[in-house]
């Protein structure tokens, strides 16, 4: 039970998107100066953790939410609405920067990505977010192997497994149904290409 609930904090949906871009700078070369990509990362952790963990904090003190893991469908919506405007606004920033617009594929998606798990709400279905990111992230990585000379392969491949234990981990701590498991991979990975391709 520790290592699963481990393996779910590990790789958790708000953290992801950082080790993404750091991974990204550390092996796509770049024009940016060090200080710039250090600003770029802090923006980016205080979009997509910090803001998020304090959004959390507030629902939880106003008893919005009964838990930071935002069991329901009717706990996660705002949440989840709020992700998708911040997702969206980051994917804008990065797309007016010339050495930053590969990064619009991962915050595009991203804000796609959430939107399709809004849009199944409707059929009550609690889409598995940490699959989601991992999806993204697999996509992200194949499109970045496609556009740059570089192999990233091996990041490919180990996004799959990563995947798959994370997967495991939600099923044995009955987060999701197996259904909600690939649903969250599959809106995942198809959200970025399908941006690649009609962007």
């Amino acid at each position: 039970m520790r290592f699963y609930n481990l393996i779910s904090v590990i790789f958790h949906p708000m953290v992801v998107p950082t080790i993404g871009v750091v991974l990204y700078f550390l092996l796509v070369p770049s024009s940016l100066q060090q200080e710039q990509k250090l600003a770029v990362l802090g923006l980016i952790f205080v979009a997509t953790y910090l803001i998020p963990l304090c959004i959390l904090f507030l629902f939880k003190k106003l008893k919005f939410i009964n838990s930071f893991r935002a069991d329901t469908i009717k706990e996660r919506k705002v949440p989840i609405a709020i992700m998708i405007v911040l997702f969206y606004l980051l994917g804008n920033t990065f797309d007016n920067i010339a050495n930053l617009r590969d990064l619009t594929f991962l915050f595009y998606g991203t804000s796609l990505g959430l939107f399709l798990i809004y849009t199944f709400f409707l059929f009550k279905i609690k889409t598995s977010i940490h699959l989601l990111s991992l999806g993204i992230a697999t996509s992200f990585f194949m499109l970045i192997n496609k556009l740059h000379v570089f192999n990233f392969m091996w990041i490919v491949i180990v996004c799959i497994l990563l995947s798959g234990i994370v997967a495991s981990a939600r099923l044995y701590l009955k987060a999701h149904t197996n259904l909600e498991v690939y649903l969250g991979y599959a809106f995942g990975f198809l959200s970025p290409i399908i941006l690649f391709y009609f962007l």
